[in-house]
């Protein structure tokens, strides 16, 4: 990948700019992101907005990626827009050193989509980074910096500030940024950069943060301070400490684009009729029951500490079964060791990234931290999958309620086992 902004601006000035046809709220960090989008694009539905929503990656069809009202775009509207781009995009790579890359592409496609349709606001994920990424072009008033962790410190940088500089390259002038909490580490050079445009900056913890969290059947009740008051008894699908957090961020992200604040609260109403239709497929998501199968595209560390977090707190598991596929460049230690306190075994496999972790390398991994006994490795996900199943009903008579698999390491190996089980 070669970073370079130039290409994408000269494709967007020739398609007329659409990037600047709506207000955009502009979201990065290193985990949440999409779940933090998705929840800001249903909080703005439950207002009455027409919504564009820009994620990746995508689970099963790259249309996921453009959404529209929170749905993704058509087929015909997605090959319409695609005929419009794609002379223009040939035009650009016969006259560069580098062609344009795919997310590129997606982006160029995902504003002129938003444009055309037209919609009154655009959340839009970066792609990686921040300050180089291909979204940067959008100047965007409202910034949300999810949690900063180490992840593609092959591009990013090897230390959590460098790759917090990276990502502070978002914010733009006079932007309102919203921020979790951030590692100590990582605070300097966002702060540096609000100063340094003239950003206005709020902080989970001081101004928006999570009062307070129950468990419930399907997800967790909430109550969230935001910057314009205190929203009680707001029910959110979606299951672990972390999704409270990015529901916080979702808020006063919304607060702040519409204007609310000190003098003024949101309709706690709408606030909890968007809140109770957000969605994050592939997110500690339930595809099959007895024995419970849960998705989740947890690949860093960092992400995955906060799944375990939530599988302890959330789900009574008598016996769990993890079932790991991971990229070659992320850290599979680390990922392993987190989930050595609570999976009973573990099974390995590989995904169908061409950047999949070859599945002998990952299985030594695995035997290191897991020992012998607690270790299977299947090269086909199908195999790897009744393999999980079976070794998570061992030993487990009767009853099967209590029992799990958790397939994780990758959103591919999870698009892959989407694609498999769920119906």
């Amino acid at each position: 990948m070669v970073f370079d902004l130039g290409r994408i601006e000269e494709l967007l000035d020739l398609l007329g700019s659409p990037q600047r046809a709506y207000p955009a709220i502009h979201l990065t960090g290193t985990n949440g992101k999409t779940s933090t989008a998705r929840m800001i694009d249903s909080l703005l539905r439950a207002f009455g907005l027409h919504t564009g929503r820009y994620t990746s990656p995508h689970l099963e069809t790259v249309r996921e990626r453009i959404s529209l009202d929170g749905e993704p775009v058509s087929q015909e509207r997605f090959s319409s827009v695609y005929r419009e781009v794609a002379p223009l995009a040939r035009l650009i790579d016969e006259r560069s050193d580098e062609p344009l890359t795919y997310f590129d592409m997606t982006t160029a496609l995902a504003f002129a989509t938003f444009a055309d349709a037209p919609v009154d606001v655009a959340v839009i994920e970066v792609g990686l980074g921040g300050a180089e990424d291909s979204t940067n072009v959008l100047s965007a008033g409202i910034c949300v910096l999810t949690p900063i962790g180490l992840d593609h410190t092959e591009w990013l940088g090897d230390t959590i500030g460098d790759i917090a500089l990276a990502k502070s390259g978002i914010i733009h002038k006079g932007a309102t940024v919203i921020s979790a909490t951030q590692p100590e580490e990582a605070t300097a050079p966002i702060l540096e950069r609000c100063a340094e445009v003239g950003a206005t900056i709020a902080r989970e913890g001081g101004e928006f943060g999570v009062l307070g969290r129950a468990v419930a059947v399907g997800g967790q009740v909430l109550s969230l301070q935001g910057l314009g008051g205190v929203y009680d008894n707001v029910f959110i699908p979606l299951h672990g400490a972390h999704q409270a957090q990015n529901a916080a961020l979702a808020l006063a992200a919304v607060e702040a684009f519409l204007g609310a604040g000190a003098s003024r609260q949101l309709d706690v109403e709408a606030v909890r009729e968007g809140f109770a239709v957000a969605d994050s497929p592939g997110r500690l998501e339930r595809v099959r029951s007895a024995p419970t199968i849960l998705l989740d595209g947890a690949h860093n560390p960092h992400g995955m500490a906060a799944t375990v977090s939530a599988l302890q707190e959330e789900f009574a598991f008598s016996r769990l079964v993890a079932l790991v596929g991971v990229l070659d460049d992320k850290d599979a230690a680390g990922l392993l060791e987190l989930l050595e306190p609570v999976a009973d075994a573990v099974v390995v496999t590989q995904n169908t990234s061409p950047r999949a972790m070859p599945v002998a390398q990952l299985a030594e991994l695995a035997i290191e931290i897991f020992g012998p006994d607690r270790v299977e490795a299947a090269p086909d996900l199908p195999d790897a999958i009744e393999a999980a199943v079976a070794l998570a009903e061992s030993d487990v008579p009767g009853e099967l309620s209590g029992v799990g698999v958790l397939v994780t390491g990758s959103v591919v190996t999870v698009a892959d086992a989407r694609r498999l089980l769920k119906r």
